[in-house]
């Protein structure tokens, strides 16, 4: 027996096979052997061979990871990491994540992570290769257990960007897990990106940037019915407004035209204009609010930005 009769296996699955499979295209213990003696194959784990000798790519520890804990599927952020396929930076191969029935009890090697998971046959896609939890089941545990929000919005709105999922599939999966960490404010962001509102960004400015730091309370979405009907987001009394752009398609040509028609209709009346994004208020707040303050200094608020209990040391020795 050679691996002829395993070609198709091996095509499919990037070199990597199972001694179920082997058996299962006709080989013998001694064939497998002399498979191995030959280096036709070579050893991942116990049971699990990859037919070449060089170290192997992701997806083939992938594959072998799926095939070590079959009925496996690659979950979290490895499921998402296949469907972006090779070359996408930014992710951590370092581990991969597996997920396999609730009730199963089994370990696995060093490099890998098990998730027992409830419904699991009605989660995986198994036509995929390999065959991984379904992208809006993944994209909810990467949101969940994101380090930061600004992290959790990045990982939903990368994906409904590309197309790869809707904001209304991932919700479906969301409102369909019995318990979930920061369901509220997950729930928000994809009826944010759903609708191309910026509730989750306006809350997240008066909460995090705003009203920690001192800031004047500003008017919001105040009717601009002079150069409208249009809303602004933020209006400060001083003539200072902070339009918040939670859409996530604001480089499109139609949309990029109306912002700047805002913002010139903003100069024409003396006002000034500044954009933030998710960046500005999620990951860098405490930033933001002080270089908001200082633009509010500049048009005439006699007060003071203050730190909050999160600003870095930094800010707390510059104010």
């Amino acid at each position: 027996m050679d691996l002829d009769a395993c070609s198709g296996v091996l095509a499919q699955q990037s070199g990597v096979i199972c001694r179920r499979q082997l058996t299962a295209a006709g080989a013998r213990g001694h064939d497998v052997k002399r498979l191995l003696r030959r280096r036709d194959l070579v050893r991942l784990y116990d049971g699990v061979f990859v037919n070449h000798t060089g170290r192997p790519t992701w997806v083939q520890r992938a594959w072998g990871g799926v095939l070590l804990a079959w009925p496996a599927a690659l979950a979290r952020d490895s499921a998402l990491r296949a469907g972006d396929g090779p070359g996408r930076a930014g992710r951590d191969d370092s581990v991969i994540h597996l997920a396999v029935d609730r009730h199963r009890t089994l370990q696995v090697p060093r490099g890998y992570r098990l998730h027992r998971i409830s419904d699991f046959e009605a989660k995986v896609q198994w036509n995929a290769s390999p065959p991984r939890v379904r992208i809006e089941e993944a994209l909810v545990d990467v949101a969940a257990a994101a380090s930061g929000r600004f992290d959790a919005i990045a990982t939903l709105s990368d994906a409904v960007r590309a197309r790869r999922t809707t904001p209304e599939r991932i919700r479906d999966a969301l409102d369909a897990r019995a318990r979930i960490a920061h369901r509220a404010f997950l729930h928000g962001v994809l009826t944010d990106l759903g609708q191309g509102t910026c509730s989750v960004l306006e809350h997240g400015y008066l909460t995090l940037v705003e009203r920690p730091h001192g800031l004047p309370v500003a008017e919001r979405q105040l009717l601009d019915s002079v150069n409208g009907p249009l809303y602004r987001d933020v209006v400060y009394g001083v003539g200072q407004i902070v339009e918040l752009d939670g859409r996530m398609w604001h480089d499109s040509p139609h949309q990029r035209d109306a912002d700047l028609d805002r913002d010139l209709d903003a100069a024409v009346e003396r006002l000034g204009t500044v954009r933030l994004g998710w960046g500005q208020v999620f990951a860098r707040p405490c930033a933001t609010a002080f270089r908001v303050g200082r633009l509010l200094n500049a048009r005439g608020w006699p007060g003071t930005t203050r730190t909050c209990p999160a600003c870095p040391q930094s800010l707390r020795q510059a104010s």
